[in-house]
């Protein structure tokens, strides 16, 4: 239904953005990839794609449209939401999924929070031959520097984890990191939340 939105950053967290657009504040939800490449821009085109769910209209925005289509390939396995999907996206990026994928890397794709080995395997399975007609490559996106551990924080909790689990494991990530962005920490406490 929209294919992008256009507009001024209202607020932007690890996990969402609210983008506005002539006066309407959209609720965008964003992958840790997209929250990189946004940095400190203000206005922004985000991607997006519409899910439409009984009690609920959910939209997830990208900052390229690459990483929109391997989103809307990765919801078309069974068994991956739009959530499970983001997860992936904000743990590896649109090139290094493609080439686990076209390696059948499942491991790669284990490694990503929640993702067991079926649902690895289905994911190789299904997306293999999609992944190989498609022009996946490597996505230059600007890196920020900011290492607040409460953005961190915030954006593990609306994934789904404990805060006080991730806030332990930001802790000794930051012990062995203390210059770690926001990105680093996100993605290297998924791996070990």
């Amino acid at each position: 239904m929209y294919a992008f939105i256009s507009g001024k950053i209202a607020e932007i967290t690890p996990a969402y953005a609210i983008v506005d657009n002539n006066g309407i504040g959209y609720f965008i939800n964003i992958t840790l990839n997209t929250f990189t490449a946004i940095g400190e821009q203000q206005q922004v085109r985000l991607y997006t794609h519409l899910q439409v769910l009984e009690d609920a209209h959910n939209l997830f925005g990208f900052y390229t449209a690459k990483e929109r289509d391997m989103f809307e390939m990765l919801i078309s396995v069974s068994g991956v939401g739009c959530n499970t999907a983001r997860l992936i996206l904000s743990s590896l990026t649109v090139n290094e999924l493609s080439t686990a994928i076209a390696n059948e890397e499942t491991k790669v794709i284990q490694n990503v929070k929640g993702i067991g080995s079926k649902t690895a395997q289905r994911i190789v399975v299904d997306l293999k031959d999609k992944v190989k007609k498609t022009d996946f490559e490597a996505e230059n996106l600007p890196v920020i520097n900011n290492t607040n551990k409460d953005e961190a924080l915030s954006a593990l909790v609306i994934l789904g984890f404990s805060k006080i689990a991730a806030g332990k494991v930001l802790d000794k990530l930051l012990k062995q990191q203390p210059d770690a962005s926001v990105e680093v920490l996100i993605r290297e406490a998924l791996k070990m939340l």
